[in-house]
């Protein structure tokens, strides 16, 4: 979706038939600020941005996306007309706070695998119509998107399994059909669909809810026999557990927690 359908979408669900507050009062020139009550990273300015230029507002950033900031920093000055502030105040606000939430949890899982050389990544476990900017916030918290959908990579899952009866054969055609740029993945629970995987031509292996113990013996069957295969894990990934996971030797690692556990950080705004 565009960024400007998104952005007319958002505030159209807020404002309704017109904001009440708007009717009764006068307009005057005003400069507010969004304070952070709270620690985070931040994201969301792609999205003010693009708001601000529709409704004609003027704004001072003190911060970018993917920077950290800490309790009591004024991020942002929006100067404009009154009512016009005071009906976007929390579209401008719900922007900040959900990317800027994501990008908080997603930093904390980068930093938790810093100087291991493994990348993290989000999933296609988002909420419904949110998609493009959930995995945007991803991005400002330094994580990496999968795909964004159906079409730009072939994922076998478990339930995709079930219905191929012959892998090898499933796979030539495979090759025939999807874009010559477009990888496959298969989603494997264990060693002997690992080597089935790899065999029929798999470009990444998803090692799906294994022990560290599986992982690294994967790791190490790819090593010897099919080193050009990219190894996802994923499954049980948590703060505790990804430093772990990435010592095994995976080239990435995905978690759709990064997304759906963010607790909302505390951003406010204030009219000077």
């Amino acid at each position: 979706m565009l960024k400007e359908d998104f952005i007319k979408s958002m505030v159209a669900e807020d404002v309704g038939r017109g904001d009440l507050f708007a009717r009764i009062s006068e307009s005057k020139e005003v400069r507010a600020y969004i304070i952070a009550k709270s620690d985070g990273v931040f994201g969301g300015r792609e999205y003010i941005e693009v708001l601000a230029k529709m409704y004609d507002l003027a704004l001072t950033w003190d911060i970018r996306d993917g920077e950290a900031f800490t309790k009591g920093k004024k991020l942002l000055f929006v100067s404009g007309d009154s009512k016009r502030i005071l009906s976007l105040e929390r579209s401008i606000l719900d922007i900040a706070l959900h990317a800027s939430s994501i990008a908080t949890l997603t930093n904390r899982y980068v930093k938790a695998i810093e100087g291991t050389g493994v990348k993290l990544l989000d999933t296609r476990k988002t909420r419904p119509l949110l998609r493009e900017f959930e995995k945007y916030a991803v991005r400002c918290g330094g994580g990496l998107n999968h795909r964004m959908g159906l079409d730009d990579c072939l994922m076998l899952k478990d339930t995709h399994l079930k219905t191929i009866d012959d892998l090898d054969l499933f796979m030539s055609e495979v090759r025939q059909k999807i874009p010559f740029t477009s990888k496959v993945e298969i989603e494997c629970e264990d060693m002997e669909m690992v080597k089935r995987a790899m065999k029929a031509g798999a470009d990444i292996i998803m090692c799906d809810n294994m022990s560290l113990e599986e992982t690294k013996e994967v790791v190490q069957y790819r090593n010897d026999n099919y080193p050009h295969i990219l190894l996802e894990a994923s499954g049980n990934v948590t703060l505790e557990t990804i430093k772990d996971i990435a010592k095994t030797g995976v080239d990435a690692i995905s978690s759709g927690a990064i997304i759906h556990q963010a607790n909302w950080i505390d951003l406010s705004m204030k009219i000077e």
